[in-house]
């Protein structure tokens, strides 16, 4: 064997298996650093809202990305049933990122207005009182839980650390932001809304007396796929890439 030789001197051996790592490594490093200008900038996309950044990470700590994708996929099948086809641009913001392979209960990278909040307050305490085929357990919890938002700011910082443009203002009322969006006849919703576009303001969970993880969870779902119109959106257009 014409290798025998190189198997046989632990030195060469070792010296090729380090070429190889790095010959590799580089293959699949390399064009992360470029990555930032493969991805479409479509317009309407923003950073998460305090309120809806607290309820994404009460969906990824109760593991609902497990049965949940946040993909769809360009296929004739999945458009028809689901929405336009998932855009890169609309994770851009997201540490990680929801997208998934399998699926236990439908996609909900579009799911935002398609149900009122009273449908995702009863489908959170009894999923099969509205969808009575579900396999989804219960999170009644989640509607007397108080959210907990002391690290708001902080939490705002440490995505910006890793590229989620949240302005100076932002983070500074992230705290007032966030109890504003969860009441409609707050004294800061207005700046709330010109801080973040296109964002809902109202009591999402039925609760008026204070905020809930089920605001926030809420919160998130209803903006899921409402930040882009994709009735004006064409891909590679120039009013896309702002």
């Amino acid at each position: 064997m014409s290798h025998a030789w190189l198997e046989k001197n632990s030195i060469y051996l070792l010296i090729g298996i380090i070429l190889v790592i790095a010959i590799g490594g580089a293959v699949e490093i390399a064009p992360l650093f470029w990555v930032n200008g493969t991805v479409e900038k479509v317009e309407g996309m923003r950073p998460y809202t305090p309120l809806e950044l607290e309820g994404r990470n009460i969906y990824v700590r109760e593991g609902c990305y497990v049965c949940h994708s946040q993909q769809i996929r360009t296929l004739r099948d999945e458009v028809e049933r689901y929405g336009h086809y998932s855009l890169a641009a609309e994770s851009m913001f997201d540490h990680p990122f929801q997208w998934g392979s399998e699926r236990t209960g439908p996609d909900l990278a579009r799911v935002g207005g398609k149900y009122s909040d009273e449908w995702h307050r009863a489908h959170t305490v009894d999923p099969r009182s509205v969808v009575p085929e579900s396999i989804m357990p219960p999170y009644k919890f989640l509607l007397a839980t108080k959210l907990d938002y002391r690290d708001i700011k902080k939490i705002l910082q440490a995505n910006k650390a890793v590229g989620v443009p949240y302005t100076q203002d932002q983070i500074d009322h992230a705290k007032e932001d966030l109890e504003a969006q969860a009441d409609p006849n707050a004294d800061g919703l207005d700046a709330m809304q010109k801080r973040y576009a296109k964002s809902q303001a109202r009591d999402f969970d039925g609760n008026s007396a204070e905020i809930t993880e089920g605001d926030a969870l809420i919160a998130y779902l209803q903006m899921l796929g409402t930040l882009v119109d994709f009735k004006t959106y064409r891909a590679g257009a120039p009013e896309n890439r702002r």
